[in-house]
């Protein structure tokens, strides 16, 4: 081991070297002790020597991996084989007793010769093989161990990447630490790529061992499934799936690649991992088309008959709990003349005696996976074997039928697959195990049809008699007790059924008192678990089979020790904890077929309230029945509360979206008052142009009427003016009404307005709603002061056209006067008057503009008064909103009272149920604080209302 030390660590005699020249001298170093010191330097040979340094340090590798290795012919006896790997594990500890070997190794795959790199691949993964867990943390706390392996992957040589793949393979296998550094180092990338490059399934065997580290890296860790999914990984595996047409061949290793791809995408919605990571798998799978893709191979023909039973149990899984994807697979039909849904060509491979019994046992999960929390599918199967439902033509065969089929058949299995099947039609679903009571079967021709309840216990009974091979036949029964077990659980109405016949208890008590073999101490137990189911959940409908008859019957008969002792045969059972791990049927045999996944958790559930009900006595079952019934009682009152304030609730939606819609219109009146306001403004200019026309228009004339000492007016023309102005007048004065309506309209609203805001003590009005009120008050005043200011400039014009009478009358007077100088300005007289002429013309254009004018303003008015008058029905609509949010408030606090009473009467109950000996169950306790959740919740809305 000297002689090995000195290879990869430079330690021989003599003084020691760096780092760097033990590296490169290595393999001379390991010539021999007479070799001399410096002889090892690469340094210091010559350039042509350089090649020859990486051949020795290969050899020296080749050495080590031969010495450490296992690899044996298979002419090998075994003896020497176990010899061989004992001395391998003992040179492998050897090796890596001291880490600097290790760490060296590494620094050695770093070099690109290949006569280095290959020979150091496949040392350190004969080394992982060899001692795995103790090489693995001898790279982990390396530096930048595992990225220097995830380089090999790079390597343009396929011997090295693909030797480099197995190597990470060992170096993954079973450490979560590894695997997260080697995913975070795009190892998915990375093989992703080289399956592609390799074909997919129709690839070697370097798709296979890539699949083989796809699986390590995912199996069991939840952190590098996250990281899978995100890097939209999940799509690329689409394309594995596309396996071509029929007569393409199925190689082996196509085969081996195909199942490898499968369990890969099983591993990633397995249903041991976190819920939601698998819905979103799931998800993924969905949208991306993948489960398409596998429903496509699943419905093919010529597919290998374990590639068919590996796609199966991934379909299964992938639809498994996942609304979506059972219902795309449940609208999935096989390529048949005339086409068939994919369940029931299932099912008839289910029940069909002749099919592998790994594919029966695939088809069975499958259906499973299908109905598993999905009630819609539930009640789509058992819809199927109700008498409205069933093809009278015979025609098409539906999943009921073929369910009853292989109920009643004579193989024994397809007895168990149908009856666990039809079982989880009817899981955790009240509502289908009612409807599967109105199921009624034609025994044969002439006797009347009987219920699918009373058929199952005819033929449980019947087979007892008929035992003619003791493994198929317990099938048959214990197939048939899981069923009745699960559909008479949580269901007193099929309890009442089944204890109508009155043959049913005899036959069960018979069965549980008989002291027979251990073959036979199964069905006991089963039995022994149907009549606690019938007297736990037994309602006391019937006189004859009360709770308290059924067990004095139990005592007397059977006797309550050992009808406990019998009761716990079926946890002991050796195949029961076997069932209990997963919820896949993975059988590795027919006779291994007893106990069903979900029926475990059943019996899991039952075993304990069936024992305590049976040594309950009848005073205390009273008392539990009374206690039951005021807690039913206090529920429903509880309930009807809980309800009442959905209601209030939602009636306060309702206002709230009102007092939105109010807002609404608010905003669109204020923009419309702001157009008016514009509108408003538009006007005023107008008018100010006229009134700077009409006061040049003025002075024009009066300069010519003193120099030219005007003549001639007419009176008629004077009285027009007149009138005119006097309809200005009447038009100013109406004005005026207007406006000093305007300003009361505008007090009433300012004090309504006042009023309003001292008795805003609702939620419903909000500060912004007040704020808007507000600035509509301040636009009300601005136009108010608008509409004054343009009154003012009416009254101006109207002085100076007074003015310009004056001044007309004036002229008319000193015309009179001068009477003797008419002869002088004659000639002018004809001049003057067409000036007046087009002076009257321009004065009654201004009279038009000012009508126009008044009537613009009249129906800026009349928007004012409708603006207003919807501001009046908002504030009495805010006085009704008000109105009712108070009364709700003081309905929520009575109905507050109520719940506080009806919880304390509630504790106090479970205080006497405490007392009595019954123990409170978590549920009750869970559903108390939920209800006082609710009860904060429903007091949330009213804080925050007083906030607003």
């Amino acid at each position: 081991m000297n002689f090995l030390r000195g290879v990869m660590g430079g330690q021989s005699a003599g003084p020691q070297h760096t780092e760097a020249e033990t590296v490169r001298g290595a393999a001379g170093l390991g010539l021999g002790k007479g070799s001399g010191q410096g002889r090892g330097r690469s340094i210091r040979r010559p350039e042509g020597h350089l090649h020859s340094d990486s051949e020795i340090i290969g050899y020296a590798l080749d050495t080590l991996y031969n010495i450490i290795s296992n690899e044996e012919e298979e002419e090998v006896e075994e003896n020497s084989t176990r010899q061989s790997e004992d001395l391998g594990s003992q040179f492998t500890e050897i090796f890596i007793k001291q880490q600097e070997n290790v760490t060296l190794l590494l620094s050695l795959l770093e070099e690109f010769d290949f006569h280095v790199r290959w020979p150091g691949v496949k040392l350190l993964t004969s080394l992982l093989k060899q001692l795995g867990p103790q090489v693995q943390q001898i790279i982990l706390v390396s530096p930048m161990g595992v990225s220097r392996l995830m380089d090999l992957l790079a390597d343009s040589r396929e011997v090295i990447r693909n030797d480099g793949v197995l190597l990470l393979q060992a170096l993954t296998r079973s450490n979560g630490a590894i695997q997260k550094i080697v995913a975070f180092e795009n190892a998915f990338e990375r093989l992703l790529d080289i399956i592609s490059e390799e074909g997919n399934s129709d690839g070697g065997i370097v798709v296979e061992d890539c699949l083989i580290l796809l699986q390590n890296l995912l199996k069991n860790n939840n952190s590098n499934q996250n990281f899978f999914k995100e890097g939209s990984y999940i799509q690329r595996m689409k394309p594995w799936f596309e396996v071509g047409d029929e007569n393409s061949g199925w190689s082996a290793q196509k085969v081996t690649n195909l199942h490898l791809m499968l369990q890969l995408v099983r591993v990633l919605v397995s249903p041991t991992n976190p819920p939601g990571a698998t819905s979103s798998c799931q998800k993924a799978m969905f949208q991306c088309g993948l489960l398409q893709q596998l429903c496509t191979i699943l419905m093919a023909t010529g597919v290998p008959a374990d590639i068919l039973t590996e796609t199966i149990n991934t379909v299964s899984e992938v639809i498994r709990g996942c609304q979506v994807n059972q219902d795309y697979f449940a609208s999935v039909n096989a390529p048949s003349n005339p086409p068939r849904p994919a369940i029931v060509v299932l099912l008839m491979s289910m029940v069909n005696e002749r099919q592998p019994f790994v594919l029966r046992c695939a088809v069975l999960y499958c259906f499973q996976c299908f109905l598993y929390k999905n009630q819609k599918g539930q009640g789509e199967i058992v819809s199927t074997l109700l008498p409205s439902t069933i093809d009278a033509t015979g025609n098409s065969v539906s999943a009921g039928q073929l369910l009853c089929g292989g109920l009643f058949s004579t193989d024994s299995l397809s007895n168990w697959c149908a009856a666990v099947a039809l079982a989880h039609a009817l899981q955790e679903n009240a509502t289908q195990k009612e409807q599967l009571l109105r199921v009624q079967l034609a025994t044969s021709i002439g006797n009347p049809p009987v219920s699918l309840l009373q058929q199952c216990t005819n033929i449980l009974s019947q087979v007892k008699f008929c035992i003619r091979e003791k493994g198929s036949k317990i099938q048959t029964r214990v197939g048939l007790l899981m069923l009745l077990c699960t559909w008479l659980s949580n269901c007193p109405i099929a309890v009442t059924h089944f204890l109508h016949n009155s043959a049913n208890v005899p036959f069960l008590t018979g069965q549980i008192a008989e002291n027979l073999g251990e073959e036979e101490q199964l069905v006991q137990g089963l039995c022994a678990l149907l009549l606690g189911i019938s007297i736990y959940f037994n309602d006391n409908s019937l006189e004859s089979y009360m709770k308290e008859k059924l067990k004095q019957l139990i005592e007397k008969r059977i006797g309550k020790e050992n009808f406990i002792e019998k009761l716990g045969f079926i946890s002991k059972h050796e195949l029961y904890s076997r069932a209990s791990q997963k919820p896949q049927p993975n059988f590795p045999s027919p006779e291994y077929m007893i106990f069903d996944h979900e029926f475990t958790k059943l019996v899991k559930e039952l075993e304990g309230v069936i024992t305590k009900a049976i040594y309950k006595s009848s005073e205390e079952d009273k008392k539990e029945e009374e206690v039951k019934k005021t807690l039913e009682q206090h529920d429903n009152i509880v309930t009807h509360y809980k309800n009442m304030i959905r209601e209030q609730d939602l009636q306060l939606e309702e206002l709230r979206q009102q007092v939105s819609t109010l807002k609404c219109q608010n905003e669109q009146l204020q923009t419309a008052v702001t157009q008016q306001v514009s509108q408003i403004q538009q006007h005023k200019d107008q008018y100010n142009l006229l009134k700077i026309q009409l006061g040049k228009d003025n002075q024009h004339q009066g300069s010519y009427s003193e120099g030219a000492q005007m003549n001639g007016i007419q009176p008629e023309e004077i009285g027009r003016l007149r009138e005119e102005i006097e309809e200005l007048k009447r038009n100013q004065e109406l004005l005026q009404s207007q406006l000093t309506e305007k300003d009361s309209m505008i007090e009433n609203l300012k004090s309504s307005q006042t009023s309003g805001t001292n008795e805003q003590s609702s939620a419903i009005v909000s500060a912004r709603d007040s704020e808007q009120v507000a600035e509509l008050k301040q636009e009300l005043a601005t136009l108010k002061s608008q509409l004054n200011s343009q009154s003012v400039e009416i009254t101006k014009l109207q002085t100076e056209k007074q003015e310009l009478l004056q001044k007309t009358e004036a002229f008319a007077k000193s015309v009179e006067v001068q009477g003797e100088t008419e002869t002088i300005i004659a000639t002018k007289t004809t001049d003057v008057e067409g000036r007046l002429s087009a002076l009257l013309q321009e004065t009654k254009e201004l009279k038009n503009e000012i009508k126009a004018l008044s009537e613009e303003r009249t129906a800026i008015k009349e928007q004012l008064d409708s603006s207003n008058s919807t501001i009046a029905i908002l504030q009495t609509e805010k006085d009704k909103l008000e109105l009712e949010i108070t009364d709700s408030k003081k309905e929520q606090d009575d109905l507050l009272v109520l719940l506080a009473d009806q919880d304390q009467k509630i504790l106090s109950l479970k205080n006497k149920l405490k007392d009595l000996g019954h123990p409170v169950e978590e549920e009750d306790e869970l559903e108390s604080g939920d209800q006082e959740d609710e009860d904060d919740e429903s007091e949330d809305p009213g804080k925050d209302l007083d906030h607003i």
